[in-house]
C-alpha cells in the first residue's frame, strides 16, 4: 500500500466511515491536535529520566490513538470497530497522580515551565493536552462527543503537570516558580 493516496491534494480528508470533510474542520482540528499530543508523549517516554514510567506513557499512547480514532469516526457510524476508552482509564491516571503527588512538597506557588529540557518537554505536553481539550469542546458544540474524551484530556493535564514536577524532583532541578511583581 502506498502512503499517499492523492486524495487530500484538494483539501479534505475522509473520516472513519468514508464521510469527506475539509482539513480545516473543527473535527480534523481535534483528532489532528490528538495525534500532536501522541507525538509530545513518545518525546517525554525517551526522556531518560522516564525510564521507569515508559509503560504507563506507552499505555497513555495507546489510549490517545483510541481518542483519536473515536473523535476521526463519522458521527453515527456505530458499526466501525474501533476500541473505546473505559472509565479505567481515567482510574489509572488517578492513581498514577496520587502516587506521585505522595514523593511531591505541597504546591505553594505557581510553576513555570523550564529548569531541564526534559521538565519542558512535559509542560509543552501538558499545554499541547489542553490545546487538544479546547478543540474537543469546541467540537463537541456541533457534534456528540462521548464525555470520557473531555475527563480523559482534563485528568491527563494534571498527570503530566505533576510527571513534571516529579521530574524536577528526580533530576535534582530547582522548580521554577512564579513570583508576581508586588
Amino acid at each position: 500500500m502506498k502512503i499517499y493516496t492523492k486524495t487530500g491534494d484538494t483539501g479534505t480528508t475522509s473520516l472513519l466511515g468514508g464521510k469527506r470533510v475539509s482539513k480545516g474542520h473543527i473535527k480534523i482540528d481535534a483528532y489532528g491536535t490528538v495525534d500532536e499530543l501522541n507525538s509530545y508523549i513518545g518525546l517525554l517516554r525517551d526522556q531518560e529520566v522516564n525510564k521507569s514510567r515508559e509503560v504507563i506513557l506507552k499505555e497513555i499512547q495507546d489510549r490517545l490513538f483510541t481518542l483519536g480514532a473515536t473523535l476521526a469516526t463519522e458521527v453515527g457510524k456505530s458499526n466501525i470497530k474501533k476500541p473505546d476508552l473505559h472509565q479505567e482509564d481515567l482510574e489509572l491516571l488517578e492513581k498514577e497522580i496520587d502516587t506521585m503527588e505522595e514523593k511531591l512538597p505541597p504546591l505553594s506557588n505557581f510553576i513555570l515551565p523550564g529548569g531541564h529540557q526534559s521538565v519542558s518537554f512535559c509542560h509543552l505536553a501538558r499545554t499541547v493536552c489542553r490545546r487538544t481539550e479546547r478543540c474537543v469542546i469546541l467540537l463537541m458544540e456541533i457534534e456528540p462527543v462521548d464525555h470520557i474524551i473531555l475527563s480523559y484530556l482534563n485528568r491527563l493535564s494534571d498527570y503530566l503537570f505533576v510527571l513534571g514536577r516529579l521530574m524536577a524532583i528526580e533530576l535534582e532541578v530547582q522548580e521554577v516558580t512564579w513570583k508576581p511583581r508586588a
